[in-house]
């Protein structure tokens, strides 16, 4: 990961940690959503986002993410650098195989990154 997409991720990362602690677990999930969608390509960073995905689905108790992060984890780490469904939010109430429209801010992050 490069500079800026590595503090586009963190910066995505850090607002999930504060709407978690205010608790607004749907905001936070918004955050890791934007965050796995920028780390995609990076099978580290991509498999983290997936499992803080699965520790705020236990601690809100939403056990069908949990079972869908257990799987996309596993996925994540097998196939991140092969291949990816680009834009995916990567929550378990899509599928896992969908690719989707990549938000205009983070489309240019990942512009730059080359990805």
């Amino acid at each position: 990961m490069n500079g800026p997409l590595r503090a586009a991720y963190d910066a995505e990362l850090k607002a999930a940690d504060a709407a978690t602690l205010a608790g607004k677990t749907e905001a936070a999930f918004h955050h890791l959503e934007r965050a796995h969608i920028l780390s995609q390509r990076h099978t580290r960073e991509h498999v983290r986002a997936h499992w803080l995905m699965l520790r705020l689905g236990a601690s809100a108790g939403a056990w069908r993410e949990v079972l869908g992060q257990s799987t996309r984890i596993v996925a994540a780490a097998l196939f991140s650098r092969i291949w990816v469904p680009i834009g995916n939010t990567g929550r378990a109430n899509v599928s896992a195989l969908k690719p989707m429209p990549i938000p205009g801010d983070l489309r240019a992050v990942l512009e730059n990154d080359g990805a």
